[in-house]
């Protein structure tokens, strides 16, 4: 149950970061300038992609509850592979060699500690 909630909470914080990207992206558009205006931030998606972080803050809270952080935190790795993917398939950005191999990596890493 701990580690379904762990991953819960990371897939909604992977979704924040996704949905917080296409706000990015949405309100670049409106602004047609890359300076940092903070009222051209301000759209549906971005409000909604912190509100999905919030709720992941709270899961996290929970889950920290019940679980050494020792063992909690490294699994937020699985957030970079999610992150990976999406990018690569929501944004087509090019994922390097380099880079798939790094996602391997950590991804027997989080293996290697789910089992401890």
């Amino acid at each position: 149950m701990n580690l379904f909630l762990i991953i819960i909470s990371i897939i909604i914080s992977a979704l924040a970061q996704i949905v917080l990207k296409y706000g990015a992206l949405k309100s670049n558009m409106i602004s047609n300038s890359n300076s940092f205006d903070v009222m051209s931030m301000i759209n549906l998606q971005n409000v909604f992609g912190v509100f999905l972080y919030g709720i992941s803050a709270l899961l996290w809270m929970f889950v920290l509850r019940r679980v050494e952080l020792s063992y909690a935190y490294p699994m937020v790795s699985l957030g970079y592979i999610l992150i990976i993917f999406a990018s690569y398939f929501l944004f087509n950005e090019v994922v390097s060699p380099t880079r798939l191999v790094g996602t391997i990596v950590i991804l027997i890493g989080i293996l290697i500690l789910s089992r401890s």
